[in-house]
This record gives structure tokens, sequence and C-alpha cells, in this order.
């Protein structure tokens, strides 16, 4: 059974509608990529979001729009957007809602709960949007702070997405 991807909507603060919706990014493209980071002073999050800025026209020849949330209020996202220039979404998602609905891991229990910095670990979802409503394709759930798949390994999957067809009713989850 393909799982599907939950809906949401959060305040945008790069490029794209405001405030943003999966639906939003589903409409006219095959895939979604969602980049779950940790919070606002996360290195490696800082630097994955630069990567992918600098290789985002090979997203964008797969038919993927990426959107990065970030589990921080609209004006700590706008300094990432300020600093960074994203040409994607940066989604500010302050209470965690769609980072829960994706099942962003949370290490620490209740204190890492309480405490994203201490707790929440990164995550990328694929999100295939190619037949009926989008679906989770695909996702890689970090176990520390620097366990999150290369740009490399998010094309690599994308393209192997994009060779299989859809298969109605059939698990997707890598």
């Amino acid at each position: 059974m393909t799982e599907l991807a939950p809906d949401f909507e959060l305040a945008n603060v790069g490029p794209g509608p405001d405030p943003c919706s999966l639906r939003d990014l589903a409409a006219d493209n095959e895939f979604v990529v969602l980049l779950f980071q940790r919070d606002f002073y996360c290195t490696n999050c800082r630097e994955q979001i630069q990567d992918v800025k600098e290789r985002y026209g090979e997203f964008r020849e797969r038919d993927a729009i990426v959107a990065s949330v970030l589990p921080e209020d609209r004006e700590r996202a706008a300094e990432w957007q300020s600093s960074y220039d994203l040409p994607y979404p940066l989604l500010a998602d302050p209470e965690a809602v769609a980072s829960d609905a994706y099942d962003q891991p949370v290490r620490f229990g209740i204190l890492g709960r309480f405490s994203d910095f201490l707790g929440r670990m990164p995550e990328v979802v694929v999100v295939d949007c190619r037949d009926g409503p989008p679906t989770v394709a695909w996702s890689y759930a970090g176990e520390s702070t620097f366990d999150r798949p290369t740009i490399d390994d998010i094309l690599a999957e994308l393209d192997r997405l994009r060779e299989a067809a859809p298969a109605e009713g059939s698990p997707r989850n890598g």
C-alpha cells in the first residue's frame, strides 16, 4: 500500500506561493523533495541548503522542486533566505506541524521534542506527484546531525523513480 503524502500549509520566505502547501508544490512538478532541517543554527543544514542551491538546476531537469522546511518562525527563516538567496521555497514550521506529519526523527524523548536543537534530526522525503494524489516515494531519516543523503544520492533516487513507472497501490518507500 502506498503512503499518501500529508498536505501542509506553511509560511514561505523563498520563491513561490506564500503560504505554500504540498498541493501548490505538486501542481506543476513530478516530484517534490522536502528537506526537513534541524534548526536555525545547524551548520550541516546550512551547508545542505547551499549545496542544493548550487545544483538546483539538476533537480529542475528531473522535474523536481525542492522545499526546505525549517522548524523556526517566519523571521528566523527569513534570515536564512536573506543570507543564502535560495531559488526554492524555504518554509517556516515553528510548530513542527509538517515535520511531525512526515515523522522527522527526534531523539532524547520528551527532552528532544521540547528542544529541536537537542532532538530533531535531518530528514529528506521525495514525494511522487505523477499519478493521483501525492505519495511518499522515498525517505531518508538521519540518525545524527551529520547523517543525511548527499545531493548525488537524492538525484540518483529521483532518476530511479523516474525510470520506474509509478505502480498504483504498490509500496514505494525506500
